[in-house]
């Protein structure tokens, strides 16, 4: 058999299998027709291939990203008012997917599909060719080696959770010489998809190091190996995947070229054993844990004094892990994510891209978040659904929360508005003079998060004193609120999780924009996979960790599954849920969702979740409630009754739980098959 041994046999076969000529631009180095040996025993053209195909899991390819490249970072819990042209609506969850699959929403990008199997086809090269150089030591060869490995078992895992099961191409490649009805290959199932990432996710992490230094910080280590894998074999367990009742019509469609199901139609409760064994595995490592900010008996405007939870007897006294007497949970929370930890110095990042990545990075999306007076677009916002996801400060729930869907308690939303002399006696910290108390006594993510009317935005790099601490209303006629133009929140709910007290757009100058890093894979979500998986279960369960050096006994248990739960809820200063929520796995079941969607917003989690859990068809088609943005700041009573938003629209079909393969790619692989409910080329 004829394998690809140059470097122009190896972008011809690519061009035939993966994508147009147009898009083949490799790096400078391999433009010419130099032998692998070569490139291979030249240590800056090795180093210089490798950072090429890492290249292929940025921007369109990024976990976390503005809407050019991540628009389902924009789930039911954000939303984006501008860019009406190319998404239509504005909303990701009614968003034309084919205009996005296919590329053509971002000044002509290559597509994901393409860009994955191109990041494939250059790691499996390297892979094959690296143990040849005589060049590099035996120590960095291997550690080179586990990288590509990484690189290309994660190109599967966002091909996997995106487009549903791919074709697995041969890691040895393929003979040229074949025509071209024989090199085309069918989707493997689900199943075999994330069991050879496991697979591969497993031999990588044997070889990569624990950590890496702050100049390496975007490359894998041995936690972001087995995390990426214990999140494959979470959704592999979850009811989309396994065995769901809610989407089976849709799964006897997903089927292969020989009409073989490519989801399981069967459910096996072992894939949750096997999904909780993986996120032991990260846990048991020792490397990670939960950022935490010191308590602070004093602060700054811009780093205020500690606001304190309320008293709880189980926590208020004790330190962290056991309690919150000593970390400040506002800022532990906001400082994950606003640019002021560095990804080296923290110890809940397991897998980043680095910092502001591409034309579309983090950056980018605070500048659609920022108000007008900072020169922000004043587009990205908040769903009334996500704010009201938020605990009050003592762990309950806000009042009023799902009354406009029909449901709650039955109780009504406070009324009532904060005054001066509350901001003087400091009643309702951190709360300004003039802003409801709907949004009063509520727990610090929430403040961290959110951009609620009246919010004080920091703006401390504005270059006029007179713009910084600002308070923001989002009233009509305001500067912020309801305007003839697209710089307007459609709900009247902004996002303040990534924003940097320093940042501002002043000038259009991202500059102003404190660099924040990308939040792939953090160790908060590793935990809550964790007890999610060991709720699922019934029955008990031997799964050898990752490296086969120990058994473990995986099965329901609630001290287990406190050990997922409890640090997270305790970090963010509220209370771990009551014990007659952990007896009941349906109970436990519907607060870990709602964990996860509080804990994870905005880090493109909630739109994978709500497909995984057959949710989608629920939670997508409600109606998008937000605040009455049409009432001017004499009507404030009228703004803060929730209506629903007439400028957003929420729909969902069931051929929404995988993206649409592009035409051009049907037409290159005959034996391809197209998801349900999405054209073919027949």
């Amino acid at each position: 058999m004829k394998k690809i041994t140059t470097i122009s046999i190896f972008i011809a076969v690519v061009t035939l299998l993966i994508s147009c000529k147009k898009y083949l631009n490799t790096d400078q180095y391999f433009k010419d027709r130099m032998t692998l040996d070569k490139s291979f025993n030249n240590e800056k053209y090795i180093e210089e291939w490798l950072a090429n195909s890492f290249s292929y899991i940025t921007e369109i390819n990024a976990d976390v990203a503005s809407k050019g490249y991540e628009p389902f970072n924009f789930g039911d819990d954000m939303y984006y008012g501008d860019r009406d042209g190319a998404y239509d609506p504005q909303n990701a969850n009614s968003l034309n997917y084919n205009k996005f699959s296919l590329g053509n929403y971002h000044e002509g990008d290559v597509q994901s599909w393409a860009k994955c199997f191109q990041g494939i086809r250059s790691a499996s090269i390297f892979i094959q060719n690296i143990d040849q150089s005589t060049v590099i030591d035996a120590v960095k060869k291997a550690d080179y080696k586990a990288q590509a490995r990484f690189l290309r078992a994660y190109c599967y895992w966002l091909l996997l959770r995106k487009y549903g099961p791919v074709p697995i191409l041969p890691d040895d490649g393929v003979d040229y010489t074949d025509s071209y009805a024989d090199l085309a290959l069918p989707r493997n199932s689900y199943e075999q998809c994330a069991e050879y990432i496991g697979k591969e996710m497993a031999l990588a992490a044997r070889d990569l190091p624990q950590n890496r230094g702050q100049l390496a910080i975007a490359r894998p280590t041995k936690g972001a190996a087995l995390a990426t894998r214990a999140k494959v074999f979470l959704y592999a367990a979850s009811p989309l995947m396994n065995g769901g009742k809610l989407s089976m019509d849709y799964k006897t469609q997903l089927v292969d070229d020989k009409g073989t199901p490519l989801l399981s139609l069967t459910y096996d409760e072992q894939k949750w054993a096997r999904a909780a064994a993986a996120a032991k595995d990260v846990m048991q490592l020792g490397v990670y844990s939960l950022f935490v900010s010191p308590y602070k008996s004093s602060g700054t405007i811009t780093h205020p004094a500690t606001i304190a939870p309320p008293y709880n007897a189980a926590y208020s006294d004790k330190p962290w892990p056991e309690g919150w007497a000593d970390i400040d949970p506002f800022d532990s929370y906001r400082a994950l994510f606003d640019g002021e930890v560095p990804a080296s110095s923290n110890p809940e990042l397991i897998f980043t891209r680095g910092q502001n990545q591409s034309s579309e990075g983090i950056n980018v999306m605070v500048a659609h978040q920022l108000p007008r007076i900072a020169s922000g677009w004043n587009t990205h916002g908040l769903t009334l659904k996500q704010c009201d996801a938020y605990y009050m400060s003592d762990g309950a729930d806000v009042p009023g929360k799902g009354m406009e869907y029909g449901g709650g308690d039955g109780s009504q939303r406070v009324g009532g508005f904060v005054t001066d002399q509350d901001v003087t006696s400091g009643k309702y910290k951190p709360l300004a003079s003039g802003v409801s108390l709907q949004f009063a006594n509520r727990e610090p993510r929430f403040y961290a998060s959110v951009a609620y009317n009246g919010s004080v935005w920091h703006l401390t790099n504005e270059s006029q004193v007179n713009n910084r601490e600002k308070q923001v209303f989002y009233y009509r006629g305001s500067g912020n609120g309801y305007t003839n133009t697209m710089f307007w929140l459609r709900t009247g709910i902004g996002v303040m999780k990534y924003v940097n007290p320093q940042d501002t757009y002043e000038n259009g100058n991202l500059s102003k924009v404190v660099p924040k890093y990308e939040p792939a894979i953090r160790y908060a979500d590793i935990l809550l996979a964790y007890a999610e998986s060991l709720n699922e279960l019934n029955g008990s369960y031997s799964i050898p960790s990752w490296d086969s050096s120990a058994v473990y006994t995986i099965a329901r248990d609630v001290d287990e599954m406190r050990k997922g739960i409890r640090p997270v809820r305790i970090r963010a200063g509220v209370p771990d849920y009551a014990g007659t929520i952990y007896t009941s796995s349906a109970q436990l079941r519907t607060a870990i969702k709602r964990e996860r969607q509080i804990e994870l917003m905005g880090e493109q989690q909630r739109y994978y979740d709500l497909r995984r859990w057959e949710d989608a068809a629920t939670e997508l088609t409600l109606p998008i409630y937000g605040y009455n943005t049409l009432m001017t700041a004499t009507q404030r009573d009228l703004f803060h009754q929730p209506v629903a938003a007439f400028a957003l629209q929420s729909t969902f079909a069931s051929k929404m739980y995988f993206w649409p393969i592009a035409i051009d790619e049907l037409r290159r692989d005959a034996r391809l098959t197209q998801n349900p409910g999405w054209q073919t080329y027949k």
